[in-house]
């Protein structure tokens, strides 16, 4: 068996197995290929097994792109000048609460992400998915697929959520992601091992069901609505409303200031991405109506209105938890006509 070091990648990921490679990519033009994929086919041919190797770095991924992506949240958060831009500046994360909800989302990710990674790769096969081929799709074509999955995905999300904070799911199961009134960048996947199942069919059954219906996904398109996503959950939960914030720019985009509110009122705002679903059926309604006294305010009352109203919904918001938890009330939405403004 001949070896010899890779034209395409030499000193990357050392000796490259020319058996390995013609088994995987017959008569593919190595020359035609693009930085990123000359790196995709040294991964593969390197690890030798397409299984290990895409279960290895889909797990290597989310480990990655999700504490990448917290890390400058917390910075953030030890330093006072962002605090003007802190939905709940009071409410800042200590080191305990951090390093509390690292060990419990590494606990997640071992207990069930891996697992599930690592069964992945044959299941991905079987609906189609292409894992270690090249080339990759055109950009157009993934941008559209993510959009679709983005879509799916916050539909998923709402439901589910919907349905997580209704009696024993709740006590059970989501009540640990509630811990935090105010939610920073770690406490994200901050979830009971079977709330992260639970949601998480949402991001990657989009793909699967998309697989179904169509043969051009390629799972380098799904890494990249992974990233997307991760860092939509990760900032959503940060607990930072910027001027530059995406909800300002994009105005259905949930954001923190959206998802903030959920943590603080306990009922609300149940989406993800998008506020299309809180919208249309209601579930935005204190939302909304806390939002518009806010605003109709004079400008010099306004810091004390905001947060008079803010403990106001926090109040409100641990009853809706304590109902929740006996199987009680309305979801919190009592006295509230559905879809109308307090």
């Amino acid at each position: 068996m001949a070896t010899s070091y890779v034209p395409l990648l030499t000193n990357h990921f050392g000796q490259f197995n020319q058996t390995k490679a013609a088994d995987l990519y017959p008569d593919t033009d190595f020359d035609g290929l693009n930085v990123l994929e000359r790196l995709w086919v040294s991964w593969y041919v390197w690890i030798g097994n397409p299984v290990i190797a895409t279960g290895l770095m889909s797990f290597l991924l989310h480990e990655v792109v999700y504490f990448g992506r917290c890390i400058p949240w917390m910075i953030i958060d030890r330093i006072p000048y962002f605090r003007q831009w802190k939905l709940q500046p009071e409410k800042v994360p200590t080191k305990a609460q951090m390093w509390k909800c690292t060990k419990a989302v590494l606990f997640s990710h071992f207990t069930i992400e891996l697992p599930q990674i690592w069964g992945f790769h044959p299941l991905a096969e079987y609906f189609g998915l292409a894992t270690h081929q090249v080339p990759f799709p055109s950009w157009k074509l993934m941008a559209i697929q993510i959009a679709m999955f983005f879509v799916f995905e916050d539909m998923f999300h709402y439901f589910a959520h919907r349905a997580l904070h209704y009696g024993p799911l709740y006590k059970h199961i989501h009540k640990m992601h509630h811990e935090y009134a105010a939610p920073f960048g770690l406490a994200a996947e901050y979830a009971h091992p079977l709330e992260v199942l639970i949601l998480g069919t949402g991001t990657i059954g989009g793909p699967l069901l998309y697989c179904l219906a169509r043969p051009d996904l390629h799972i380098f398109t799904v890494y990249v609505w992974v990233t997307l996503r991760l860092f939509q959950a990760v900032d959503a939960h940060s607990g930072y409303d910027f001027p530059w914030s995406l909800q300002h720019i994009i105005p259905f985009w949930s954001g923190a200031d959206h998802h903030d509110f959920h943590h603080m009122a306990f009922v609300n705002n149940y989406s993800t991405s998008f506020r299309w679903w809180d919208h249309m059926l209601g579930t935005d309604n204190k939302y909304r109506a806390y939002k518009k006294r806010v605003a109709a305010a004079r400008p010099e009352e306004r810091v004390a209105l905001e947060k008079k109203e803010l403990e106001k919904v926090e109040r409100e918001g641990l009853k809706a938890e304590r109902l929740a938890e006996r199987g009680a009330g309305k979801g919190g939405m009592e006295g509230v006509p559905k879809g109308k403004l307090e």
